[in-house]
């Protein structure tokens, strides 16, 4: 069984670690970034919206990419597809999905805690001075400079938002 609060602990010693200032928003339990935008009070294209995303790179392989996207957009699957040079890409099968975050689905992070997954965030996002996301949980968030994000997170940036 998959432990939420695992997730949470290795965000959190992750700022600790990383010496970066963040704040932590608790709010009902929200798993829709729509509404849990609207709970911690911040414009929705702030909102970094995660998802797991299965791309068919050949017959019988695959790759999984967190996609993370502002939350007024939708990932472009189409994008993600041409990216890897595979066939197709399609949203993870739920269960896969937590398994590789790590937690359940409307509380994923913008940040890889699992080998299986690669991480790729639209450049959207970043033009904010500040992010929001669930902390692993659905009843807690966190805000994050985008410049702490990237050095914590490391990710790949590309035009990945339809």
């Amino acid at each position: 069984m998959r432990d939420d609060r695992d997730v949470f602990r290795r965000l959190t010693d992750l700022f600790e670690s990383g010496s970066v200032s963040y704040r932590m928003i608790p709010h009902p339990p929200e798993g829709h970034t729509d509404v849990a935008s609207r709970l911690r009070g911040h414009p929705l294209q702030q909102a970094a919206k995660s998802l797991v995303v299965r791309v068919a790179t050949g017959r019988r392989s695959r790759r999984y990419v967190l996609a993370v996207v502002p939350g007024d957009r939708r990932v472009d699957l189409n994008a993600l597809a041409d990216r890897y040079g595979g066939r197709e890409a399609s949203f993870a099968a739920r269960e896969v999905a937590e398994r590789l975050a790590g937690s359940v689905s409307g509380s994923i992070t913008p940040f890889v805690f699992s080998p299986e997954l690669d991480l790729i965030v639209d450049e959207g996002l970043l033009i904010h001075d500040e992010i929001y996301f669930n902390a692993g949980r659905l009843d807690l968030s966190v805000a994050l400079s985008v410049s702490d994000y990237l050095v914590l997170a490391r990710p790949t940036v590309a035009p990945i938002a339809a």
